[in-house]
């Protein structure tokens, strides 16, 4: 199987309120609940060619809703950002975020049902972890028995203590962002101060660090990076023992929050321990050094790894004009020998959407960057909740602005998708644009055939760029062949404003290489319903293909019948 994975913030995923208030509260401009992702809604989505579901913000983290009433301490407001606060500042690992709870003093069993529902749908859980760095104001209402607390037992007149301090301290200094910190009782004091989760070692963080959390100390003294792992440190064993919990809910993976940040060894040694509780289980590393993809993955441990710096980051300059779509033969070729462990993206909660206006402006322009992104390897392709729809971003919701992104800080009701919501409950269902549905309509197409054709799942791959550069034009255009057993297919994508309309050739090699079969045959356009046009499969020769602007094809070529 070749994952398909769809990223939601339940937050905001299932929020139908119509007209919400920059910088709202969760009052004005509501929440999206677990229970909300009901069946219905989670059989539309594997229906759509969805796998696996990665709930973002499932995990407690700091907010400025005040949930004193359910026991669970209140946030200081001037150390969180936004209202509903970052899914990525945990304030309790053990527990899960009150707000999208519909029933607060049952939260985990609402989590827990919404396992139990997503299984029954026929896909995966992942669920996100975040190792590196929590809330400021870290504090677990829930901590298991037996189990300390982070920063229990920290010799805070130490800057660096390898074994037993879970935190970096700036002794003898006082927390002093360049941030209001409030006054009098509703002051924000933290003395000594400690290191901030961006690698920012000093009292004094900037507005653009992530002032509003605190490093983790894995064993790395900072100042002389000297490791320290023997004997293991405690920060290893308390977030052991949180993906053990977690894996104990039923989930079937993490997504693993800026691994490089957190030293390669400690997942060589954690995630191997996981796996022998719950093999089923797959780790998603969130990484940017394409120099650490290989000792992530095989020292590691890593099933997945983004594939940001190369295959997004070049798709995107194409999708823009900033670059040439010959650039994307140098991005298979950096990973070829480990592209089964790569996650391929066009969106996500760091990234722009495609169809804001920073971006492309359209979600439909980027269909040749999706195909390309979706079939050129058997590696997982995700999605990002909204991206079927061409969601635009255009709102400016409250902390973060008008960014081009979906907000991660602010309560919030995401248009496209409160359409599709709408449109799928009955409730209005002439809501959903024309452009949304067709939008739609092709990403279940392109998501099924991932899997329904082995070619695409599990074939080989082979780029034919290098004997097309006459008959296609390399700065817009790029074709490939992925190939299984008697299935071939040939894929090609139009990056330019016109029409495509020519042959592609097949070189010699490609027919000794995938063992094709030279002779008559017919090819049909998988994605668009095409009928069938024959033609001659052999060495050397073109096969025809037309490709709308901004488009692609996935031809399938069949044996002529005798």
């Amino acid at each position: 199987m070749k994952e398909i994975i769809y990223q939601v913030f339940p937050r905001w995923f299932t929020n139908t309120t119509e007209h919400c208030v920059p910088d709202g509260s969760i009052k004005q401009n509501g929440v999206g609940k677990m229970n909300d992702i009901d069946l219905q809604v989670l059989r539309s989505l594997r229906n759509l060619g969805i796998t696996h579901m990665w709930y973002t913000g499932i995990i407690e983290h700091a907010t400025k809703v005040d949930n004193t009433a359910h026991g669970i301490a209140r946030c200081n407001p001037h150390v969180v950002k936004g209202k509903a606060g970052s899914p990525y500042a945990i304030r309790d690992y053990y527990d899960v975020d009150p707000n999208i709870a519909v029933d607060v003093e049952h939260r985990m069993d609402e989590f827990e049902a919404l396992v139990e529902r997503t299984h029954r749908a026929g896909m995966k859980v992942i669920l996100d972890f975040v190792p590196n760095h929590v809330a400021r104001e870290y504090a677990s209402d829930v901590l298991p028995e037996g189990i300390e607390e982070l920063g229990a037992h920290d010799d805070k007149g130490m800057f660096f203590e390898p074994r037993h301090n879970n935190f970096y301290y700036i002794t003898g200094e006082k927390f002093s962002p360049s941030i209001d910190l409030g006054t009098g009782d509703d002051a924000y004091v933290e003395f000594p101060a400690r290191a901030t989760g961006n690698d920012c070692f000093t009292a004094s963080p900037g507005q653009n660090d992530w002032y509003e959390t605190v490093k983790l100390n894995y064993g790395i003294d900072p100042w002389n990076g000297s490791r320290h792992f023997d004997p293991i440190p405690d920060t290893w064993h308390k977030m052991l023992h949180i993906m053990l919990f977690w894996a104990g809910k039923g989930i079937d993976g993490f997504r693993c929050d800026m691994v490089h940040m957190v030293p390669v060894e400690f997942w060589h040694w954690a995630i191997a321990q996981v796996k022998e509780q719950y093999p089923h289980m797959i780790f998603i590393a969130e990484i940017y050094d394409v120099n650490l993809y290989r000792s992530y993955i095989h020292h590691g441990g890593f099933d997945y790894l983004y594939d940001k710096v190369t295959l997004y980051d070049t798709l995107c300059n194409i999708l823009n004009h900033n670059t040439s779509a010959s650039e994307i033969g140098s991005c298979w070729r950096t990973v070829d020998d480990i592209k089964s462990h790569m996650l391929n993206f066009l969106e996500n909660h760091d990234e722009l959407r495609l169809g804001s206006p920073q971006s492309c402006g359209d979600g439909a322009l980027a269909i040749p960057a999706a195909v390309v992104s979706a079939t050129m390897s058997d590696c997982p392709f995700m999605i990002y909740a909204g991206q079927e729809l061409g969601e635009r971003a255009i709102d400016a919701e409250g902390y973060s602005g008008r960014d081009g992104r979906t907000t991660i800080f602010d309560f919030w009701s995401v248009p496209a998708l409160r359409r599709w919501i709408q449109a799928l409950r009955k409730s209005r269902p002439a809501t959903m644009r024309k452009e949304e549905r067709a939008l739609r309509t092709f990403y279940r197409r392109l998501l099924n055939l991932c899997n329904s054709e082995e070619a695409i799942s599990q074939g080989s791959f082979f780029d034919l760029m290098y004997v097309n550069g006459i008959t296609l034009n390399p700065h817009r255009h790029y074709a490939y062949l992925r190939h299984q057993d008697d299935a071939t297919l040939l894929i090609v994508a139009n990056f330019d404003d016109d029409p495509l309309r020519s042959e592609v050739l097949i070189p010699q090699h490609a027919f000794d290489y995938l063992g094709l079969t030279v002779g008559k045959c017919e090819i049909v356009d998988l994605l668009h319903d095409g009928k069938p046009v024959s033609a001659t499969l052999k060495p050397d020769a073109g096969l025809p293909v037309a490709v709308n602007a901004h488009d692609a094809v996935i031809l399938k070529i069949f044996p002529a019948i005798k």
